[in-house]
């Protein structure tokens, strides 16, 4: 298939979702009026040929990071994304957020560390069969410790270190997640739609972030474009794709 066929595929695709469903022409951030292909009814609509290609540039970094076993971190916690988030992450592997962010996650991540370790100990106590030299209070005190560690940081075990990327849905939502990329540095791909600040975001997708059927499409692409590559090429000999431009 050429590139010029693929491309009409993924704008069929895109459309057959609703992904240039955009919000209110009011809600809409300027940074996105680029990506704005005209109204119908009071909806804005995105461009589908923009998003497209703004799509495969995202797949193409997420490739790169495979390839070089980096780790993405994505992030999702609104309902529309929850389960699509989990899903996607699961399937490669990968670190995940489906719940309410925690500030201070990557900027404070050694904190998290000692959640994530004591939450590690506690499974470690219940395979060893240690947890019986505790009193049956202690053991339902400790469970309940577990299982507020699990609700808030489980998607987060396994995660030795503050992630290469981070792939979000809703940047405006995540505000604090993007904030603390920011300050690290941190790369950040975004399923946003247009009441978001392109600014903030590396790699944009300009697309209805409040649809499931969109979210889990793209997040379905992103993951398979990650397990596709997983280590194709060693570190240093794979060459960074340019990132589009910050306006």
């Amino acid at each position: 298939m050429d590139s010029k066929t693929n491309n009409k595929t993924v704008i069929d695709k895109l459309f057959s979702v609703g992904a240039h469903f955009g919000y209110a022409q009011s809600r809409r951030h300027p940074s996105t009026s680029a990506f704005i292909f005209g109204a119908k009814g009071g909806t804005e609509l995105f461009d589908l040929e923009q998003t497209a290609g703004c799509l495969e540039a995202a797949l193409e970094f997420i490739k790169k990071m495979a390839a070089e076993r980096k780790v993405i971190l994505f992030i999702g916690g609104k309902a529309e994304a929850r389960e699509a988030i989990k899903r996607a992450a699961e399937r490669i592997g990968q670190p995940y957020v489906a719940s309410r962010w925690i500030g201070g996650s990557l900027t404070n991540f050694s904190e998290i560390k000692k959640r994530l370790n004591r939450l590690s100990e506690i499974s470690d106590m219940h395979a060893s069969g240690e947890i019986a030299k505790f009193t049956k209070h202690e053991r339902l005190l400790i469970d309940r410790e577990a299982q507020e560690l699990e609700r808030m940081f489980g998607g987060l075990k396994g995660m030795a270190r503050v992630p290469d990327v981070l792939f979000i849905v809703d940047p405006r939502q995540e505000s604090g997640a993007v904030a603390e990329a920011r300050q690290l540095n941190i790369p950040v791909v975004a399923l946003m739609n247009s009441d978001c600040d392109r600014s903030l975001v590396t790699y944009p997708i300009p697309a209805n972030d409040a649809s499931v059927q969109v979210i889990t499409y793209v997040l379905d692409e992103a993951a398979r474009s990650y397990a596709d590559n997983l280590g194709a090429v060693p570190a240093t000999a794979a060459a960074a794709p340019e990132a589009a431009p910050v306006h």
